[in-house]
């Protein structure tokens, strides 16, 4: 049986969201399709990315492929992007808009709401117990969602994805003086040589805007990373140290600034 969810419970206010970095399909292998199987949309090496650049920090991982259940999709399967194309609550396509089921093989309401349960549903439950924790220990908690994807999927945006794309839910899931800390860490990071944008065409999933209650001292912000700046954007999708090694100390002050000045300015 794999776990839904594993957390790694931590003492500072931060909480790094990792939903869509598992590859693991269970059951509903059987009725994927090859490049169902193949899991292309997988959020790469997030924990290898992030491994170590904040030690103190609690970490909720999802222990399934994005296939099985979306859990930073709304568990009522209304779209977040509302008029765009994009992957649902249970996705059948990918991120190039193919199918990823065998013919006749979709999931029907019933399988979509067992997984809701064995998924989504514990993977939140993880989350909220986690915020509320961290919140009453430190008196704030940032939840922090850590994702990746190819640069250029023409289905789902024109052009070439910037670098670092952050989101705040145009500014609603964190507080302004957190907003401040990413808009002076963008600077940085241009300056560094990566390209950023704020609330561009990823302005944060279910999590982010969910979780995201700054006037209840939770804030939330979702970092979306181009996968070309840490790993290769094709198969075997090979993790590149050297160019995670120019990354890795700027995503780490982030999350330093984000633990510290961003909590201790949102509990105020």
């Amino acid at each position: 049986m794999i776990p839904p969810v594993l957390t790694v419970p931590g003492d500072s206010a931060l909480v790094l969201g990792q939903p869509h970095g598992a590859t693991a399909l269970g059951d509903v292998e059987e009725s994927l399709n090859a490049r169902g199987r193949a899991v292309a949309d997988t959020d790469w090496h997030i924990p290898a990315l992030y491994d170590g650049l904040a030690p103190d920090a609690t970490v909720i991982r999802a222990g399934f492929s994005r296939y099985v259940l979306d859990v930073n999709r709304d568990p009522s399967g209304v779209s977040l992007y509302p008029g765009q194309n994009t992957t649902g609550l249970c996705p059948v396509i990918d991120f190039e808009g193919e199918p990823i089921y065998r013919e006749g093989r979709e999931p029907d309401e019933a399988e979509i709401e067992r997984r809701r349960q064995q998924v989504h549903a514990p993977y939140h439950a993880a989350m909220e117990a986690q915020l509320a924790r961290v919140k009453a220990q430190n008196g704030a908690a940032v939840l922090y969602d850590c994702h990746s994807i190819r640069g250029d999927l023409p289905f789902l945006f024109e052009g070439r994805l910037p670098d670092l794309n952050i989101g705040t839910n145009g500014g609603a899931s964190c507080a302004p003086e957190i907003t401040a800390i990413l808009e002076d860490w963008r600077g940085e990071a241009e300056a560094a040589g990566f390209t950023t944008v704020m609330n561009g065409r990823f302005k944060g999933g279910w999590t982010t805007r969910h979780y995201g209650r700054p006037e209840e001292g939770v804030h939330a912000v979702q970092m979306e990373i181009v996968q070309g700046t840490y790993m290769e954007e094709t198969p075997p999708w090979t993790y590149d140290s050297d160019k995670a090694a120019k990354l890795r100390p700027l995503l780490q002050a982030l999350l330093t600034r984000l633990k510290t000045t961003g909590a201790g300015a949102a509990a105020n």
